[in-house]
């Protein structure tokens, strides 16, 4: 390529905006041109739900960079409102049209970038083309959901969807006073995660007041005065005065299809480790691609930000004669729902039983700081490993606070190759206000680490539909505990009074030990192994059943029992 290419991007936001200002970075000579369809080339969309709320409260704050800042800092040509309808591969150039005037022009390149992003998804229902039925993707889309929720007598919304967007909207449109209610296709919220992670997200949605929908669809929309009635598959109806779409994204393809590229198995533009498509001197980068997912190397669609920016800046220096490669998408992420956090990294259970690998799981519910310092919320955190070599497949967490510094590490640990023996090691900050001495990613190590060890046995809530006379259920946590709640046929001897029973206890039987959280649990196995007996610990304990029963309630602070298992 020659010392002064002509690169044009096609699309701004994370992905092309973020090519565009790393190539001015590598070469001054370089001709930059960025087509953008809508008016703004550069906008935080993750921010729009909070503007939609109030939260932010100066809407000029999402307009990350400008045409006019553009030119001025990077010598950028940014065309705003100008739609790039077809790609001459042949002749390398590409043929837009102004949206404003209707004037078609002619650009060449000699480095095409797509950064189309991807096109939120309106289910084909009756009614879905009603005023008040919105998606949420950009500025726009923004401005017409808040003048709406600004007018006199809109006060019910309703969400379809309970992805990020869906949750994170419910919590916005309630600050703005609205009655909200929540439409879920699956029998949980938050597709990506496993199914007993979500619990804690449900409860605080309905103690937010939420009228939370599972396993629903919608079937209609009719007009019913100033607003909309929906109806469901059940047959039930829900009055509502606007409707957000948030079902997900799907990429945008049609240039690239229409272009002749050639498109991956998930739906996306088909790209290489350098973000090159099957067309020599077109590039694609953001939603619209199709990704290696980190963990198994399956083609993925992982529409998020992070990785579009990253992308946007190694496609420069790959046009600009630098080797860089993509290495992959870990999914790494983090939703705020009301006065919790959920956050998760790689595989999801559900994703590596689909896949059909090899794995173990853990769940530990450590506080995010020390318990003797005020303040301190417990963290449920679940992490899911290979058992043969202590390779982390995956991470979810959620709680109060303190989630995503956990989920955080355990992601850098895993792209940099770390295993759950290496959580054990790391050293990590502790002050009481912080953390612990034996910070909660630790403890996850510590725990996964004497699974791979076998150490300890694990028994999963799922065992229990095939219990037979073999086995016998022992509850190790206190008297006062066991009467509070307890798994149905579990007998109760506090672990500190196991020695003292051990002739009592029977030598033919397996045994599936619990405790409230795991580590009683634990104590209870080392011990009774020793002893001789065939011992099996429940991972996350008495919580753990509960989860999978769908009972589990996150406290917003940390309770007596927890802490009497602090400083694990």
């Amino acid at each position: 390529m020659s010392s002064s290419p002509r690169i044009v991007i096609v699309g701004g936001v994370a992905g092309g905006a973020s090519a565009a200002a790393r190539a001015r970075r590598l070469s001054e000579n370089a001709s930059i041109v960025v087509f953008e369809r809508g008016p703004y080339v550069s906008f935080a969309n993750c921010g729009l739900p909070y503007h939609i709320g109030g939260v932010i409260t100066d809407r000029s704050r999402l307009l990350l960079q400008t045409p006019a800042s553009l030119k001025a800092r990077f010598e950028i040509d940014v065309r705003v409102n100008t739609e790039v309808i077809s790609i001459d591969v042949a002749s390398q150039h590409v043929v837009a049209r102004n949206l404003m005037t209707g004037q078609e022009l002619r650009e060449p390149y000699d480095a095409l970038i797509l950064s189309p992003g991807a096109d939120a998804i309106r289910l084909a229902v009756p009614g879905v083309q009603h005023e008040r039925v919105f998606t949420l993707r950009n500025m726009g889309d923004m401005d017409a959901i808040l003048a709406t929720v600004s007018k006199d007598g809109i006060g019910r919304a309703l969400l379809v969807g309970a992805g990020y967007i869906g949750l994170e909207l419910a919590e916005q449109l309630h600050h703005r006073g609205l009655e909200v209610a929540l439409v879920e296709r699956l029998p949980h919220v938050l597709g990506v995660a496993d199914t007993e992670m979500t619990f804690p997200l449900h409860e605080e949605l309905r103690r937010q007041g939420v009228d939370l929908r599972l396993g629903r669809a919608v079937s209609a929309f009719e007009k019913e005065g100033e607003g909309l009635v929906a109806t469901l598959d059940n047959g039930d109806r829900i009055p509502c005065d606007l409707v957000v779409m948030s079902v997900g994204v799907k990429p945008e393809t049609r240039l690239a299809r229409e272009a002749g590229l050639a498109i991956g198995s998930t739906g996306g533009i088909l790209v290489d480790d350098q973000m090159r498509t099957s067309l020599p001197g077109i590039y694609a980068v953001g939603d619209a691609v199709e990704v290696r997912e980190f963990v198994s190397g399956d083609p993925a669609l992982i529409p998020l930000a992070g990785p579009a920016n990253r992308q946007g800046r190694i496609v420069a220096e790959v046009i600009l004669g630098r080797d860089s490669r993509y290495k992959a998408t870990q999914g790494t992420s983090i939703c705020k729902v009301f006065d919790l956090s959920f956050a998760m990294t790689g595989l999801s259970e559900t994703a590596i039983q689909r896949k059909g690998m090899r794995y173990k799981r853990i769940y530990v519910y450590p506080p995010d700081h020390a318990t003797y310092y005020p303040g301190a919320h417990p963290i449920t955190l679940k992490l899911l490993f290979d058992p043969e070599d202590g390779r982390i497949l995956g991470a979810q967490a959620v709680g109060v606070a303190g989630v995503d510094k956990r989920i955080d590490v355990i992601a850098v640990a895993q792209r940099a190759g770390l295993t759950v023996f290496d959580l054990e090691d790391l050293e990590l900050c502790y002050a009481p206000p912080y953390g612990s001495a034996k910070d909660p990613v630790n403890m996850a190590g510590f725990v996964a680490s004497n699974v791979c060890r076998e150490d300890v046995d694990l028994w999963e809530p799922e065992d229990l539909a095939n219990l037979d006379d073999s086995q016998v259920m022992m509850d190790v946590r206190t008297l006062q505990e066991h009467a509070q709640g307890s798994i149905p046929g579990s007998t109760c001897i506090p672990v500190d009074e196991l020695r003292g029973q051990l002739p009592a206890i029977p030598r033919d039987k397996e045994l599936l030990v619990y405790c409230q959280v795991g580590l009683r649990g634990y104590i209870a196995a080392r011990m009774l192994t020793q002893h001789g007996f065939h011992v099996r610990n429940l991972s996350g304990g008495y919580r753990r059943y509960a989860m999978w029963k769908g009972t589990h309630t996150v406290p917003l602070a940390c309770e007596a029992a927890m802490q009497s298992e602090d400083g694990k």
